[in-house]
C-alpha cells in the first residue's frame, strides 16, 4: 500500500472536506513566485475553551468506503487512489508530527471499510496506542462513523476529548437523495442519542458536534436550521458546522449555485447559528427573515434584517439591558458588556465616539440607538414621511 509518507499524503488530502472548521478550497494556486497554498491538507486548527488555537493532525484512517454518497470524494465509486493506515502506522505518524511541534492534537475520521465495526476497531486500536504506548494526553477529536455500535462508542468516548457524527443532510428523505445506503435514523440519529447518554454519564468533556453539507439535495436553509435546532434541543449538541458543497472531479451531482453564492450561504448559516447560540434569538426569529422558499436572503446581514423587523428599536443606549444591546447591529458580546460596565459606575454614553471606544461599529448602530436623545433616521422612515 505504499510508504507511510505516501499514506499521509493521500489520507490527509482525502480528509480536507470533512470539517471541524471549514477550510477546504477548490482554488488552485499556480506559479513558483508565491507564498501559500489553498489546497494544503493534513493539518487544521481548532480552538480550546480558553481560546487557544490548536493545530491538529487531520487525517483519515482510510479513504476506502462502502458507501455511495454522491457528494463525497471518497465514495465507493471514486477513482481516487486508496490507502489505509495500520494502527501502529497512524500512531507513529501522529507522534512524529507531535514531537516535532508541528501539531498539538489529532482529528481522526475515516471512510467505512468492510463495515463500521471493522473500521472503528482499527481507529480504537490506534487511539489506544497513542494514549497508552506513547502516553499522549493532549486533544483528540474523533469523527464517529454511521452505524457504530454502543460498546465501540463508549470505548472511543473514554479516549477522545470530542466526537462528531456528520448528519450531512437535514432529514431522511434528503439523505436518501444522495446516499441510498445509509439509514438516517438507525445509523446517525440513534448513534447521536447514544453519545448523548454517555455524555450525561460524564464521558467526553468537550461534547459532540455535527456537520451539514449545504447545497447537495436542494434543501432549504429552513430545513437545515430546523434540523440543527432539534439537535440542540434533543441531543445536547455543542454546535453545528456547515460546509458548502463544492463538486470535486467526477462528482455525480452539481452545485446549485456559484462558488461565491455557496460560500456566502454557508457564511450566513454560521451567522444565524451564532445568533441562536450566543445571542439567544429564537428559531422563529430566524424563520421570520427567510423568503417564501425558506432561504436566508444573502443581500443583507441577518442581524440587520432581524433588527429592521424588531419593534423594540430604537433603544436608548443608556437604558437598554445587556440582552437588548446584543440585538443591536454593530454591538457584540464584548461591547455590550463594556457599555453595561460603564453604566454601573454612573457614566453615560454621550456620543458615538464613546460607543466607538467601547468597540461598537458606529455606522451600524446609528439607526437603532438613541444616544443622548438623538438617533439617525432610517431611510425607510425618511421616505414614508415624504
Amino acid at each position: 500500500m505504499g510508504s507511510l509518507a505516501r499514506k499521509i499524503e493521500i489520507l490527509g488530502e482525502a480528509s480536507k472536506f470533512d470539517v471541524c472548521a471549514s477550510m477546504a478550497s477548490p482554488r488552485v494556486a499556480s506559479g513558483s513566485n508565491r507564498i501559500g497554498n489553498p489546497d494544503i491538507a493534513g493539518i487544521c486548527h481548532a480552538f480550546a475553551p480558553d481560546g487557544r488555537c490548536i493545530s491538529l493532525f487531520k487525517v483519515l484512517m482510510t479513504n476506502r468506503c462502502m458507501y455511495d454518497c454522491k457528494y463525497c470524494m471518497n465514495r465507493c465509486s471514486s477513482a481516487k487512489e486508496k490507502a489505509m493506515f495500520e494502527p501502529n502506522e497512524l500512531a507513529r505518524a501522529f507522534m512524529g508530527l507531535y514531537v516535532r511541534n508541528y501539531v498539538e492534537g489529532l482529528f481522526l475520521s475515516s471512510g467505512v471499510w468492510k463495515s463500521a465495526s471493522d473500521t472503528v476497531q482499527k481507529m480504537i486500536e490506534s487511539l489506544n496506542i497513542i494514549r497508552n504506548k506513547y502516553h499522549f494526553k493532549g486533544y483528540i477529536h474523533i469523527k464517529i462513523l454511521p452505524g457504530t455500535d454502543r460498546e465501540q462508542l463508549k470505548q472511543i468516548m473514554e479516549i477522545a476529548d470530542r466526537v462528531s457524527l456528520n448528519v450531512e443532510l437535514p432529514s431522511a428523505s434528503r439523505l436518501s437523495e444522495v446516499c441510498s445506503m445509509k439509514n438516517y435514523e438507525t445509523d446517525i440519529i440513534n448513534c447521536q442519542k447514544h453519545i448523548k447518554e454517555y455524555i450525561q454519564e460524564g464521558l467526553l468533556p468537550a461534547g459532540q458536534t455535527t456537520q451539514y453539507i449545504v447545497g447537495t439535495a436542494g434543501e432549504s436553509d429552513r430545513e437545515i436550521m430546523e434540523s440543527l435546532h432539534w439537535e440542540y434541543e434533543n441531543l445536547d449538541l455543542r454546535r453545528g458546522y456547515f460546509s458548502s458543497f463544492i463538486p470535486v472531479k467526477g462528482s455525480p451531482i452539481k452545485s446549485h449555485g456559484s462558488y461565491h453564492q455557496e460560500r456566502r450561504r454557508e457564511n450566513f448559516l454560521y451567522r444565524v447559528d451564532w445568533l441562536i447560540r450566543k445571542y439567544e434569538y429564537q428559531i422563529r426569529d430566524i424563520f421570520s427573515i427567510m423568503d417564501d422558499e425558506g432561504m436566508i436572503p444573502l443581500n443583507t446581514d441577518p442581524k440587520i434584517s432581524l433588527a429592521l423587523n424588531d419593534d423594540i428599536f430604537p433603544l436608548d443606549v443608556n437604558e437598554a439591558s445587556y440582552r437588548e444591546l446584543l440585538r443591536v447591529p454593530g454591538i457584540g458580546e464584548t461591547s455590550a458588556r463594556r457599555i453595561i460596565n460603564l453604566r454601573k459606575v454612573n457614566n453615560k454614553i454621550m456620543n458615538y465616539r464613546d460607543l466607538q471606544r467601547l468597540g461598537a461599529v458606529v455606522k451600524r448602530v446609528k439607526p437603532f440607538l438613541i444616544v443622548n436623545g438623538k438617533r439617525q433616521r432610517r431611510i425607510t422612515e425618511f421616505l414614508s414621511k415624504n
